[in-house]
């Protein structure tokens, strides 16, 4: 809990802080990199750092942190929380790491604001990072404990068995420990880190959602070249497009992420765009293994069926299930490919049983559009429940913490 007395200074420079914090992370990251040239090379997303996505959902994870210890006293956004802990932990991130973040994050700060930035203020939001770190430091030693791994020790190396083209752009790689160890244990809906070395010598990191279930030695990631249009390229998309096949190596972390099935006993809804299936197809094939029972709702939408990766799979697996339905929307059908609709996804006509319980992967668009369209049917905000690809600029763009703390 934020004392009372930076309580009042934290709401009264709030506004400022706020209007500033895009500018304060900007030169937060150019001094982060030029002391620490190694972070950008090998633990952020260069292009993440290039297109902004990164800084921006830093300034809104900051913000609504802040906005969140003043407007409601003794409560946490454990949803944000959780979901960047994940992050963090899937790429390896220690405490002592969050020290270096303050000396640079302050340095901005101070630089930004100046002379607004006095003790009692300086104070009151080194207050406002260290509860928000600890927060964090607390959460990712849990994950790291309960994965049997040391902070920030979580990489193994397996072994590519098989690769499958399953669309033009998409590639399933068959991935199996190259040491004598069993694999982690993970959760249908969860990530791995791969980590790749690029021709000029950097280690970038991209987490990939395993589109298989638990239970088996063999793991799988399904891959989508990331096409820049207009910038560059996904680097390690690429990479692993254009070199990766059978026998070769990958460094691959222990399995995290927030977004997996708490509630197996409620009605469900799967939704999904483009290659945000594989998380889906990663709780569908569960399901099937135990023989769920209950109501699902499967939800797709993508550009047309040839794009639709893993399409059979989806088909099959809803099959396997006693009461499910698959609904597929293509902006460009096919002849000869049938399809439950035209265009992009629209719940009218689809039952949505009460108690539903939604969990969605996709583009932001597609998200923020389904999650309306749930709410509107009756679905409790906190019902719904999404894994964004990349930084998490749902709560970017919601930097007065509302929509941020809310979702499920």
């Amino acid at each position: 809990m934020l004392s009372d007395r930076s309580t009042a200074t934290v709401r009264a420079t709030l506004p400022a802080v706020g209007a500033a914090i895009g500018d304060i992370a900007d030169l937060f990251y150019e001094k982060l990199f030029a002391a620490h040239p190694e972070l950008l090379r090998d633990l952020f997303n260069r292009g993440n750092q290039a297109s902004g996505d990164q800084r921006r959902a830093l300034a809104g994870s900051i913000a609504a942190f802040a906005t969140q210890l003043v407007e409601r006293p003794g409560t946490r956004p454990d949803v944000m929380l959780d979901r960047i802990a994940h992050k963090h932990a899937s790429l390896g991130v220690t405490p002592e790491q969050y020290e270096v973040v303050h000396t640079h994050l302050f340095a901005a700060i101070a630089d930004v604001l100046g002379d607004a930035v006095t003790p009692e203020v300086a104070a009151a939001w080194d207050e406002v990072y260290w509860l928000m770190a600890g927060s964090l430091i607390a959460v990712e030693e849990r994950l790291y404990a309960q994965q049997g791994v040391l902070a920030g020790d979580v990489w193994h190396t397996w072994e590519v068995t098989a690769r499958v083209e399953e669309t033009e752009d998409v590639a399933t790689f068959l991935l199996r420990p190259a040491e004598d160890t069993p694999p982690p244990a993970f959760r249908p809906g969860q990530y791995v880190s791969v980590q790749v070395e690029l021709p000029d010598g950097a280690r970038q990191i991209r987490q990939y959602s395993l589109s298989s279930a638990p239970g088996s030695r063999l793991r799988s990631i399904t891959v989508k070249r990331v096409r820049g249009q207009g910038s560059p390229d996904g680097e390690v998309s690429r990479h692993l497009h254009e070199h990766t096949r059978a026998g070769d190596l990958l460094r691959v972390s222990v399995p995290y992420g927030d977004l997996v099935l708490d509630h197996p006993d409620a009605p469900l809804l799967l939704a999904s765009a483009g290659i945000g299936c594989t998380p889906m197809l990663s709780m569908l094939e569960h399901l099937a293994q135990e023989g769920h029972s209950g109501p699902v709702t499967v939800v797709h939408g993508d550009r047309s069926p040839a794009d639709h990766a893993l399409r059979t799979e989806h088909v099959r697996l809803t099959g396997k299930l006693a009461d499910a339905e698959a609904h597929f929307w293509y902006e460009a059908p096919e002849a000869g490919q049938p399809a439950n609709r035209t265009g992009l996804v629209d719940l009218e006509g689809i039952t949505v049983r009460p108690g539903t319980h939604a969990y969605l992967c996709g583009p932001l668009p597609f998200m923020r559009s389904v999650r309306a369209q749930l709410l509107e049917v009756g679905v409790r905000p906190a019902d719904v429940h999404y894994e964004v690809f990349g930084p998490d600029l749902w709560l970017a763009a919601s930097r007065n913490g509302g929509e941020a703390t809310m979702d499920g």
